[in-house]
């Protein structure tokens, strides 16, 4: 597939075919390809955690949603067309590795104080990783959506998956071949801004 239909199918895939596994060689694919995004110094602290067998992912989700079904109550729709994905991928920044790092010699910088950072590149070159997962899958034939894991959910998953503290889940990709109730987020009606109203070329 052409580079820029991949960008242009891109979309958030919320229903996945419970009966088709991602195959084996596509998982490795989606990883290889993550670890090629860009990263503050090369310091590439990020680490992906996978999760495809059942209990995995039942344990994942219970970790990170509402207790309504476990409790004996009905999921809502979007956790019931999303529990169906295959394949789950927990991206997770590290940010001792950028402090590590940046007190290098090469680097200049003789402490680790974290208000040198403007913004927390960490999160910001996990989340590059997690979009060239999110085009392989489109270039695989695949969906795949990116969504947050709660704050308060956060001990829970690190508890449920023996996560360290240091380590922390910016969010999870849920990968699979589209399911027949994939709607398009009730958002997208809103249309997407045009580049009239987001580019500013020469000053603001």
């Amino acid at each position: 597939m052409e580079f820029a239909d991949v960008v242009r199918r891109r979309h958030m895939v919320r229903d996945y075919d419970p009966d088709r596994p991602v195959p084996a060689e596509v998982r490795e694919r989606l990883l290889e390809h993550a670890i090629r995004a860009p990263s503050a110094g090369f310091s590439q602290g990020w680490a992906f955690l996978v999760l495809e067998t059942p209990e995995e992912r039942d344990r994942f989700w219970a970790a990170t949603t509402d207790d309504r079904a476990l409790d004996g109550g009905a999921p809502d729709g979007w956790l019931t067309r999303m529990g169906r994905a295959p394949l789950l991928v927990v991206p997770l920044s590290h940010k001792a590795a950028y402090l590590e790092r940046y007190a290098e010699s090469d680097k200049g910088w003789t402490d680790r104080d974290e208000a040198r950072w403007p913004v927390p590149y960490w999160d910001v070159d996990t989340g590059m990783a997690s979009l060239l997962m999110l085009l392989t899958a489109v270039d695989e034939g695949l969906g795949a959506c990116f969504f947050g894991v709660p704050p308060e959910r956060i001990a829970g998953f690190r508890e449920a998956f023996g996560v360290p503290a240091a380590y922390t889940p910016i969010g999870c990709v849920s990968v699979g071949y589209p399911g027949g109730e994939d709607k398009r987020s009730p958002s997208l009606r809103r249309g997407r801004r045009g580049l009239d109203e987001v580019v500013h070329r020469g000053s603001w």
